[in-house]
């Protein structure tokens, strides 16, 4: 596995265990009436703009970081280095920030709002609120160092998508097969995220940044 590989898993990893996402993915499962619809439209919202993005920059963006040796362009390796930066200041901030009671007040307002909404105003969020988000700029920098044509480019995206989406895919899988016990676990998680979800999310930042860092300081000496 080559050094842009597991850059590329980290921040699939780190997209798949974003507190955002799941809060609210969690959320708009166990809010609503009918958790299974509002699941599925919240997951078609979410993975819909992903893949939109991506395919986007299949054709835009392609192979422009790619290196034609085994060290990153210069400009590449100098976005490495800002984003392990950035990376490591946001982790800082957010884990010295203290709890905001009001903020998950408001946040489980607006979802429950959301769970008994309309097909396409729960899509909306789903897009809004679940995607990958931050993570996004460098998932298509990743890939694009890979040097793919435009076909590799969209499997490797696609496999990113489902990746960072798989905590929401996965409990919707539960729902049809077992909707009570599900409904039991996913409220019982949603305690656990919010106590423990930073922490486990925190890890798998600090190993990215540390990856960017290396690779970009490579990549300038």
């Amino acid at each position: 596995m080559s050094s842009v590989e597991l850059e590329l898993g980290l921040v699939a990893l780190a997209a798949m265990l974003s507190p955002t996402t799941l809060t609210f993915s969690v959320l708009a499962l166990v809010l609503g009436d009918r958790p299974l619809r509002t699941g599925v439209w919240f997951y078609a919202g979410a993975l819909g703009v992903t893949l939109v993005i991506g395919v986007v920059a299949a054709f835009v963006l392609g192979d422009a970081t790619a290196s034609s040796t085994s060290s990153p362009k210069t400009w590449v390796a100098i976005v490495d280095v800002v984003a392990g930066l950035a990376v490591l200041a946001y982790l800082v901030r957010a884990l010295t920030r203290p709890p905001h009671p009001e903020r998950v007040r408001r946040a489980i307002e607006q979802m429950g709002k959301v769970a008994s909404s309309p097909a396409i105003a729960i899509i909306a969020a789903g897009a809004t609120l679940a995607n990958p988000g931050g993570f996004i700029p460098l998932a298509l920098k990743e890939i694009s160092e890979l040097d793919p044509s435009a076909g590799r480019y969209v499997v490797e995206w696609v496999l990113f998508a489902l990746v960072s989406l798989l905590p929401l895919s996965a409990a919707i899988i539960m729902l049809v097969l077992d909707r009570d016990r599900t409904m039991g676990i996913l409220r019982t998680s949603r305690g656990w995220l919010e106590q423990n979800v930073r922490t486990v999310a925190a890890g798998i930042l600090v190993l990215l940044a540390l990856a960017l860092l290396r690779n970009g300081i490579v990549g300038l000496t």
